[in-house]
């Protein structure tokens, strides 16, 4: 009987409402609870990457000694798995370059090497001396890392190991070659990862923290809470680690379609992509000075028209139907309808009254707009005249998507 006085009591204890400091460590910890979910997703997506990135290697490395031992003739041909794999463990969108850089650096630390040999001898000062001329030569050709670290390697091999087994030359320099181009065959023949794959993946948790951000953005205007508007701008803060994985991942993505025929049908698909990206990393940016001037807006105890907060919010969908109808290959007319509400909002958000920070979300809306519409492929002369038209309570003109 205690027990169950106790439980209704503490049921009634937990639905009083919150004062400030409750609803202070109540978002905290909806803040640590997302964060870990966040984290989760971002772990299974770069699981997803690695684990095809493995698949790749482990195929390019036994096909690469099966070409250097049964077609070149290498009884022991360890170098080529090796450069097979430093091919692929370079980075996504920079692995044919990186692989030109693997050949050039072998060849220029055989150079070094077998040059001084002939003429020094070996031994531990040699190698030394063998090792920084290599590694400087590399740094006078390229400075990359991949010809640096490659050079110096080499130079170590044939300086080090051409007593014991001489003519290292001609094979090291033969596996590297194999190695590289099958490396190469591998990721855009046999075993090429889906472009557009690979930058939704890369897209989904940065367009997925915008919106996110802009919605608690929008609830905070709503109930006037600067509290949560200020962990939205601090979480938009950290944005940029996400961008740049997606900046990264369309790089891999554009040397797929370049390089893997299977591929090039995804062209022009991926060509919508990069221009969605560039506009969106504007958006971004016009997201930060919005959430940052709701702060004030709030601080300052500035009017907060009913048609604001809806106005974010709709901003808010913008963003999340155009990664979803973008990932599907479609047109995105329900994104791009999305956002010229969130612009019509906002001019009722005007006629019904704002001070000056007011009027400063509001131009953010309508600016982060502009760069939403581009992202769609619309010019921004036309973006331009849709939100203004918007804006103004006007039915906006329909326009063929063009050049942005």
């Amino acid at each position: 009987m205690v027990a169950t006085w106790w439980r209704r009591s503490l049921g009634r204890k937990l639905t009083l409402p919150l004062d400030a400091e409750g609803q202070r460590l109540d978002r905290a910890l909806d803040e640590v609870r997302r964060r870990g979910e966040s984290t989760g997703r971002d772990r299974y997506r770069q699981l997803q990457t690695k684990l095809i990135l493995a698949v790749q290697a482990g195929v390019a490395a036994a096909l690469s000694w099966l070409v250097a031992h049964e077609l070149a003739g290498d009884p022991a041909p360890i170098f080529a798995p090796a450069a097979a794999v430093g091919t692929i463990a370079s980075s996504i969108g920079q692995r044919l370059g990186r692989s030109v850089e693997l050949i050039l650096g072998v060849a220029v630390g055989i150079a070094i090497g077998d040059g001084l040999i002939a003429a020094i001898g070996t031994g531990p000062w040699q190698i030394g001396l063998t090792v920084t001329l290599a590694i400087i030569t590399a740094i006078v050709i390229s400075g990359h890392g991949t010809l640096v670290s490659q050079a110096g390697g080499t130079a170590v091999f044939i300086a080090a190991l051409t007593p014991s087994s001489p003519d290292l030359e001609g094979p090291r320099f033969l596996d590297a070659v194999i190695g590289g181009a099958v490396g190469l065959i591998v990721v855009v023949v046999l075993l090429p990862i889906s472009p557009l794959r690979l930058v939704e993946r890369a897209a989904n948790p940065a367009l997925d923290e915008l919106a996110e951000q802009l919605s608690r953005t929008a609830r905070a205007l709503a109930e006037r809470d600067a509290g949560r508007a200020e962990a939205a701008l601090d979480r938009l803060r950290e944005i940029g680690t996400d961008l740049e994985r997606l900046r990264d991942a369309l790089a891999g993505a554009k040397e797929v379609v370049n390089l893997a025929p299977a591929r090039w049908h995804r062209r022009r698909a991926l060509m919508q992509f990069q221009v969605g990206v560039e506009q969106m990393d504007r958006a971004v940016w016009n997201s930060r000075g919005l959430i940052r001037r709701a702060v004030v807006l709030i601080e300052d105890n500035e009017p907060v028209p009913a048609s604001l907060p809806p106005a974010v919010k709709n901003l808010s969908e913008a963003i999340r139907l155009l990664n979803y109808e973008f990932t599907r290959g479609w047109e995105p007319r329900e994104a791009r309808r999305a956002a010229l509400r969130a612009v019509s909002d906002a001019g009722r958000a005007r006629a019904e009254g704002v001070d000056l920070s007011g009027t400063v979300v509001i131009g953010q809306i309508r600016s982060a707009v502009v760069d939403l519409l581009r992202a769609t492929s619309i010019s921004r002369s036309d973006a331009r005249n849709l939100v203004r038209d918007a804006s103004n309570g006007q039915e906006p003109v329909p326009v063929r998507p063009g050049p942005g």
